[in-house]
């Protein structure tokens, strides 16, 4: 607990000085781009110039993913590499070798730009069609981004600022590194410091999940109540140079949870979950290096595939509160390499992981760690179109705590993945 103390301290102090030392500059924003043409792979560090004229910008992409599935996975995430979807035990979701199609990662977005007197007024409003959560498996509309900000302040739903988003590979699969912060979330920010340097500091939308465990079935938990009493402080600062760039971000979070039952036991209890993500981009001639390391605790939120913030632990000294919920140490790492071949190819190899230490009340087919990697090439034959071929391989393995075929449980997943890509984009104004 001391420990934990310490660490909020140390967050709390670091955005404080940060704050103090940093609000008085400003410049103009970067953002990241996806699956680009050779010649635009390299992460930029030119700042970008502040709009003089209204513009208007509508764009996005139709896009096939086909390939065939050597293993199994959860069926609605049959176009996706997800490792905790992968099977907790055997022949969980079938026989191997499946055979798959889809076109849900078409995007389509607008964008605005004005200049205003308090400065620069932008809007964005994006969705794809990867449902997810009650439309998972299908389809369908999802909102990716509705933000707008004017000047040094934003509101909307958009990147956390917890997440580096140019870390993302240039790969074909859709979900993306296992190791890696990836979270669109709801916030206010603000960013007293733009250009090729730049901070930001956010309250956003708070939120989390916990696991029962082996105490599931328990009616005693039947009525256990989150509550989330702030949102979710987020920062971060980013060094930007000729070379690429250095970035510190960071997470403070207060989470907890109410017993709601009269009886003998009062299960009530709260946690601080807190995070630091240090990434980094590498111009190297045709070569970006994208890196990531990720450590904390109950941020499992924040990744992009991790099951639960909160674990369960047996507390049987105690008889009023014979468990409690403990937030879940995690690491994350990211490391790939996007190359450029020539003007009509590029590559991206690489590898990401993430590792979880578990509570002695999960279960045995609780997620423990994941791994990623693949490797790609893709053809541009004319701008805005893009062809790939893209081999895929993760691992889940499980928490393995008690008996029974789940305890020392792994299974892998291996994809062969074609995508057919076609941009579009229209600029009024500007």
């Amino acid at each position: 607990m001391q420990l934990r103390k310490k660490i909020r301290f140390v967050l709390i102090s670091i955005m404080a000085g940060w704050v103090l030392l940093l609000w008085p500059q400003a410049a103009a924003a970067q953002d990241a781009a996806r699956a680009t043409p050779p010649s635009t792979t390299v992460a930029s560090t030119a700042t970008t110039p502040q709009a003089t004229k209204p513009s208007f910008e509508v764009y996005g992409f139709a896009m096939l993913d086909i390939g065939h599935d050597f293993k199994q996975i959860n069926p609605n995430w049959f176009d996706t590499m997800r490792v905790t979807k992968l099977p907790s035990f055997e022949n969980q979701f079938g026989r191997d070798h499946n055979t798959f199609a889809g076109v849900r990662q078409t995007r389509f977005g607008v964008k605005s730009s004005s200049p205003t007197s308090l400065g620069e007024l932008k809007t964005t409003f994006e969705f794809e069609l990867f449902g997810t959560g009650v439309d998972e498996g299908q389809t369908t509309f999802r909102l990716r981004h509705a933000y707008g900000e004017l000047g040094q302040f934003g509101a909307g739903q958009t990147w956390s600022p917890f997440m580096d988003p140019d870390v993302f590979p240039n790969s074909l699969e859709y979900w993306g590194p296992t190791g890696m912060v990836f979270f669109r979330n709801v916030q206010v920010r603000w960013m007293p410091l733009k250009g090729n340097s730049n901070l930001v500091i956010a309250a956003e939308r708070p939120g989390a999940s916990g696991d029962q465990g082996v105490y599931s079935d328990r009616v005693e938990l039947s009525n256990i109540k989150a509550r989330f009493p702030m949102p979710d402080i987020t920062g971060a600062y980013k060094y930007g140079q000729k070379w690429g760039y250095v970035r510190v971000a960071g997470a403070v979070r207060v989470i907890k949870w109410d017993d709601m039952v009269n009886d003998a036991f009062e299960l009530s209890g709260d946690a601080t979950g807190w995070g630091i993500n240090l990434s980094s981009n590498l111009n190297l001639g045709k070569d970006v290096v994208r890196l990531q390391y990720v450590f904390g605790e109950g941020i499992q939120n924040y990744m992009n595939d991790s099951p639960v913030d909160i674990g369960i632990e047996n507390n049987f000294s105690n008889p009023v509160t014979p468990i409690v919920g403990k937030p879940l140490p995690i690491q994350g790492l990211v490391a790939f390499i996007d190359h450029v071949w020539s003007s009509k190819y590029s590559s991206t190899f690489g590898y990401s992981r993430q590792d979880i230490d578990n509570t002695n009340g999960q279960a045995p087919d609780a997620f423990k760690a994941g791994q990623y990697l693949l490797g790609n090439i893709l053809y541009y034959p004319a701008p805005n179109v893009m062809f790939g071929t893209e081999i895929q391989w993760g691992r889940r393995e499980n928490f393995g705590s008690g008996a029974g075929e789940a305890a020392d449980f792994h299974s892998d997943g291996v994809k062969l993945q074609f995508s057919f890509k076609y941009n579009f984009s229209q600029k009024f104004g500007g």
